[in-house]
């Protein structure tokens, strides 16, 4: 039975752990290496990891990297960053990922969601969605190379065609609302809801707990991402991995279900 997912979100830039602010500004917040031993005590539901130089250096994955983080985990991994052909896919679900992460190769290439999906599992392909919300209309755009390339189409409709594509589940991360902690765009997970039918992740604008429950509450079973809520405490963002312990967490989720 599917439920509701509460999942770090780590990016690696240069090699560590970093964060940050509609997509600009990377500020170094560890090791990603003991990020991940840390979110395994604490039990956390999965773990997204994005490399987030490959694709904007036109590098292929760090597959020592990659094997490394899998080697640690214990929790199932989502791996994105530099991943443009059925072969690296493979190599990299070999390594002990439980699912891969495209976005610019799915924006150039949308026959490559079906051909991996083919090659590792329906349920092994993610799409992730960098969007940024037009100035006039409220409709939004699709963005590659962390957030300097504008695709065409709209963000929903782009969503809809990976699935048919082949694609497993669509993650949205809003570029607005990155790093800013001010909640999640509900409004726009509700029309990704409504648009396709496999699980999706909303990610981009979580700053507490409550943001999370709230989505939660109005969307259902939904992947809550977050990257600064589970690196950052207090006002002041000192640097502190966190997640919720388990009965908090459970807690949570039963509240939010009961809507």
């Amino acid at each position: 039975m599917l439920r509701p997912r509460i999942t770090p979100c780590l990016l690696v830039h240069e090699g560590g752990l970093v964060k940050t602010v509609r997509f600009r500004d990377p500020t170094y917040v560890g090791d990603p290496i003991n990020a991940v031993r840390i979110f395994n005590e604490k039990e956390s539901d999965e773990l997204v990891v994005l490399d987030i130089d490959a694709t904007a250096n036109g590098v292929a994955p760090d597959f020592a990297m990659i094997a490394n983080l899998a080697a640690e985990c214990r929790m199932p991994l989502c791996y994105g960053g530099g991943v443009t052909t059925v072969e690296q896919a493979k190599k990299i679900i070999s390594l002990g990922v439980e699912k891969v992460a495209l976005s610019a190769a799915a924006v150039a290439d949308p026959a490559l969601i079906s051909a991996i999906s083919d090659a590792v599992g329906r349920q092994s392909t993610v799409v992730v969605i960098d969007v940024r919300k037009r100035t006039l209309g409220g409709k939004f755009d699709v963005y590659t190379h962390n957030g300097t390339r504008k695709a065409g189409g709209t963000a929903i409709e782009f969503a809809a065609a990976m699935e048919a594509a082949g694609a497993g589940e669509i993650v949205l991360n809003s570029i607005d609302r990155d790093g800013t902690m001010k909640g999640y765009d509900v409004a726009l997970a509700r029309q990704l809801r409504a648009a396709v039918n496999i699980p999706i992740s909303i990610l981009g604008g979580a700053g507490s707990l409550d943001d999370i429950e709230e989505l939660v509450r109005e969307i259902g079973v939904i992947g809550a991402v977050a990257g600064s809520l589970f690196v950052f405490k207090g006002r002041y963002r000192a640097v502190l991995i966190n997640y919720p312990q388990p009965g908090a967490k459970e807690e949570l989720v039963q509240r939010a279900m009961k809507r």
